[in-house]
């Protein structure tokens, strides 16, 4: 079970290291940590990362976040792959200027989760058949 970060968050807080993968070449960054944040409508990946693949951003447009405090942004898209509990899910992502990523809503509807705050870790929950 991945522990809880203290060192980037305070109070801990669930993060994920997830493989990024470019469609566009044969390039991946494995270990992109990636905060677990069910409060997040989208999933934001950090620009460094996308760099680092050497990914092309969206020309269609530029998108407006809005962050819990009503402060707001603007976000370019990129296509990737991203593998997250052994799952590879593709799409366009936005893509934001800090250390770590955020997995939103979008990805974490799709998979079921535990967070056990006491314990300070989080899992998959694999259903049995």
């Amino acid at each position: 079970m991945p522990k809880y970060d203290a060192n980037l968050f305070d109070p801990p807080a669930p993060l994920a290291q997830v493989v990024l993968r470019s469609p566009e070449n044969t390039g991946d960054l494995s270990s992109a940590s990636m905060l677990l944040d069910s409060g997040a409508d989208v999933t934001l990946i950090p620009s460094a990362s996308a760099n680092q693949l050497d990914l092309t951003t969206d020309p269609n447009g530029v998108y407006e976040l809005m962050g819990f405090d009503g402060s707001r942004t603007f976000a370019s898209a990129v296509h990737l792959e991203m593998i997250f509990l052994n799952k590879i899910f593709r799409g366009r992502f936005l893509l934001i200027d800090q250390e770590w990523g955020v997995i939103g809503r979008d990805i974490l509807n799709l998979v079921s989760l535990s967070l056990d705050g006491p314990n300070l870790v989080w899992s998959e929950q694999v259903a049995s058949r």
